[in-house]
């Protein structure tokens, strides 16, 4: 199974190189459609089917609405891997790449046209605070737990000291699930709690924890009350 597997993602590959932004290729191989060739600008735009358009790059259909939409998110946290070895260039994460026509040197989200004529909105975004540009050790997806609580988990309460009650009944019995936080004291109470762990590390052999909802819960510090009522 292992050497089958290898070989069919070596001819996967060699199809990819050869032929990426053929109509075959676009309609049966998924990854073809987020690559992007920097010597090849011109059939990347024409054929690629899905990043072009992701990134409003083809200038007569540029999606207004996508860029408004965009543009209205409250935070934007771009997650760079220091070990990425799947994007690449791994400044990709933060909206880095290469020139048109060369693979070096290496573009700065700044200075792209992306973000210079604000195709997607990032710039609108940058330029009001809510761009949030991370960078953290291990390979792709491989945050910790605790790079996860320090850059993404303030990102998730509101803005203001909030309140929710929500009744939930558990084996017949009413409780009420609590949360009490603000996003300074959030990131502040996980100092004592942090950890290396990884939480993703980007492999197929990754288990997701046995409960995703009380996984998240544990994250956000939401507390569990019995209701005394």
């Amino acid at each position: 199974m292992v050497l089958q597997s290898g070989i069919f993602c070596i001819l996967a590959d060699a199809l990819i190189r050869s032929e990426i932004y053929s109509d075959y290729v676009q309609a049966h191989l998924a990854p073809s459609g987020y690559l992007k060739f920097p010597n090849d600008i011109p059939h990347y735009l024409e054929k690629c089917r899905f990043l072009p358009k992701l990134n409003n790059e083809i200038p007569q259909e540029r999606n207004t609405t996508y860029k408004e939409r965009f543009s209205s998110l409250q935070n934007l946290v771009l997650i760079m891997f220091e070990n990425d070895n799947v994007l690449i260039p791994k400044e990709t994460a933060w909206f880095g790449y290469y020139p048109d026509g060369a693979f070096e040197p290496i573009v700065p989200a700044h200075q792209t046209v992306l973000y210079t004529e604000d195709w997607i909105g990032l710039k609108a975004l940058d330029d009001a605070g809510r761009v949030h540009f991370v960078n953290v050790s291990g390979g792709h997806l491989g945050i910790s737990r605790s790079d996860m609580k320090k850059h993404v988990v303030p990102f998730l309460v509101d803005e203001a000291s909030i309140q929710k009650h929500s009744n939930a009944r558990v084996h017949g019995h009413p409780r009420t699930i609590t949360q009490h936080y603000h996003r300074k004291q959030v990131a502040g109470s996980f100092i004592d709690e942090t950890s290396n762990e990884r939480i993703l590390d980007g492999s197929s052999s990754y288990q997701w924890p046995s409960s995703v909802k009380n996984f998240f819960r544990e994250l956000v510090g939401i507390a569990e009350e019995n209701d005394s009522d």
